[in-house]
């Protein structure tokens, strides 16, 4: 499981240039959530993981599972 600040770094590269408000009123969470998932303060219920990949066009495992180096 990767730590929360690779899930953060993952979730501001995506959001890019969007604001977190679009993001957050997009996937049905607070502006202060989306803002604490960013900055690893916490990991969202899997239901807000699959409304984030979804907004993304990402896969779950891609923005919150490790990857494999071979």
């Amino acid at each position: 499981m990767p730590n929360n600040e690779i899930i953060a770094k993952r979730l501001r590269n995506l959001r890019g240039i969007r604001t977190i408000k679009k993001v957050s009123d997009a996937c049905g969470i607070s502006k202060s959530a989306l803002s604490m998932y960013e900055n690893g303060e916490r990991i969202p219920r899997d239901e807000v993981k699959v409304r984030l990949a979804q907004y993304y066009s990402k896969t779950v495992e891609s923005i919150f599972l490790p990857t494999i180096d071979t």
